[in-house]
């Protein structure tokens, strides 16, 4: 199927990379040249990783990058697609637009997708005509590697929408749980209700990220802790979430004060060297 990916970021390379390897024809769009050019180059590092490992053969991998294709012209993108799945920054206003400019451009029956973490998928799916062929997909970071797929269902989202966008995703190798649009769905309402307890602990001098981590890696079978997987998020973006469901939903998501100094010095996380860790080449410098 030809699919269009909107967003060569962290997560929109990821999503194109998981895409074309389950044999779709991928056209990862953002817009510059240099931007659509690193999420190319990332999707081929992360291929040539899973060579040296053995996860990924090299025939897999030539034909993965074969299947994809970089654009900066939005039209062009999605202009024959039958998916098209966002992965622009956590911003209504945004995603919006974008999905007002993709529902004048691309096939009137073209499966809709946005990956958002926590915003409302019925306001988005209200950009579009035809609505009942929206739905959300909620991908986890990184994609290629997380096996989870949370997949939303807005209020206009049609049985067969929903089963078309799960069928894709299970074929692609992913596990779907399927959620109702509400504040934060299920994982990332948990997750940050987790993480910003977390950093009141740190706030608080009960004990330091590491330590904290670690207990929840070694006592309660986390893969990650939900610190450093703050900084792998992003600080901004989790503080992003955490504002927007004290909105929703009241004040025990009120984000920690911590936090918010973190965001305001610059310190985001992997992306920018520093968060609760510290960070080289998207490994940790300071480790336990």
């Amino acid at each position: 199927m030809q699919t269009a990916v909107l967003g060569a970021g962290s997560m929109g390379h990821g999503i194109a990379q998981v895409l074309a390897m389950a044999g779709h024809d991928v056209t990862m769009r953002d817009v510059d040249d240099e931007r659509v050019a690193d999420g190319v180059d990332t999707v081929r590092s992360n291929l040539q990783k899973g060579v040296e490992l053995g996860k990924v053969s090299e025939a897999e991998r030539d034909a993965t990058l074969g299947r994809l294709t970089g654009e900066t012209d939005l039209d062009a993108a999605v202009g024959d697609a039958g998916l098209v799945v966002e992965a622009v920054p956590e911003s209504m206003d945004l995603k919006q637009s974008v999905f007002e400019e993709v529902d004048a451009a691309a096939p009137g029956d073209c499966l809709l997708a946005t990956n958002t973490s926590s915003l409302s998928v019925t306001e988005l799916a209200s950009s579009v005509s035809n609505p009942e062929r929206f739905v959300g997909a909620h991908f986890f970071n990184p994609p290629h590697l997380m096996d989870l797929v949370e997949v939303i269902r807005a209020e206009q989202t049609a049985d067969e929408t929903e089963t078309r966008l799960v069928e894709m995703l299970e074929d692609a190798g992913k596990t779907c749980v399927v959620v109702e649009d509400f504040p934060g769905f299920a994982t990332s309402r948990l997750g940050v209700a987790i993480g910003a307890e977390a950093i009141r602990m740190v706030e608080q001098g009960v004990a330091d990220p590491a330590a904290i981590d670690r207990a929840m890696v070694e006592g309660y079978n986390f893969p990650v802790g939900p610190l450093e997987l703050t900084d792998r998020v992003g600080l901004d973006v989790r503080l992003h979430i955490l504002q927007y469901l004290r909105e929703e939903l009241g004040e025990r998501f009120r984000p920690p004060a911590l936090l918010k100094r973190k965001v305001r010095a610059g310190k985001l996380g992997v992306k920018s060297g520093e968060g609760f860790y510290r960070w080289e080449d998207g490994g940790r410098v300071d480790t336990e």
